[in-house]
């Protein structure tokens, strides 16, 4: 984390919202890239006044749906076996049990799952492809993607831009305990995302392996 906070003070403002944008647009196509942390990172630059807030939230929050929007349009013309071929590539982050995983996350909440997905970190992954393999209608999941992009983009940045400010206010004469405080307030909330996530899967009865192919007709 500080490695990357290092080197993004390197880079011109320009550069950091533009490099926010990048990463997380092709993560949301199904590639995997340290989106989150790149935006932790950019929120906590903002906090110090390197960057602005509003643009990093911005760059984030574009590069989400652009990305996922290509995602599923990937998804759509590829089908399932992209998804397999993507699996055999990346077995750890799109791996069956990951498939599987997204797979149940539409089966229960249909279209939704796009929104609730962006903020499980394998899951935001797939919500794109998978969308466009199961036929899910674009203008529906347009609609959830939209709002799960700017809610996860704008809530994430202006948390940590808040207790950034707010830490180097109080603690002035210790500049760096600003910053101690705003990425454990981030580990914090990225635990507690991760801990519903699995108490969802946990919850879950097993789905019948004909049930996430019915996904779309329930949207």
């Amino acid at each position: 984390m500080f490695d990357v906070q290092h080197w993004l003070e390197s880079l011109p403002p320009i550069a950091v919202y533009l490099l926010v944008g990048g990463v997380i647009g092709v993560e949301s196509m199904g590639v995997p890239l340290p989106g989150e942390i790149v935006l932790v990172s950019s929120a906590l630059l903002a906090a110090t006044g390197v960057v602005e807030p509003e643009w990093v939230a911005t760059a984030a929050a574009t590069g989400a749906i652009v990305g996922d929007s290509i995602g599923y349009a990937v998804g759509r013309r590829g089908g399932r076996p992209l998804l397999a071929r993507l699996g055999r590539r990346f077995p750890r982050h799109l791996g069956p049990a990951q498939l599987a995983r997204a797979e149940q996350s539409f089966a229960r909440y249909g279209v939704w799952a796009v929104f609730f997905d962006r903020f499980v970190a394998l899951l935001r992954i797939l919500a794109g492809p998978l969308a466009g393999a199961l036929h899910v209608p674009y203008r529906r999941f347009l609609l959830a993607n939209a709002a799960g992009g700017l809610v996860w983009a704008f809530g994430t940045t202006y948390l940590l831009f808040t207790v950034g400010r707010a830490a180097e206010h109080w603690l002035k004469d210790i500049s760096w305990a600003g910053l101690v405080l705003a990425v454990i307030a981030g580990l914090a909330s990225t635990w507690w995302l991760r801990r519903r996530a699995h108490r969802l899967e946990a919850a879950e009865p097993s789905a019948p392996d004909t049930e996430p192919a019915r996904a779309h007709s329930d949207t």
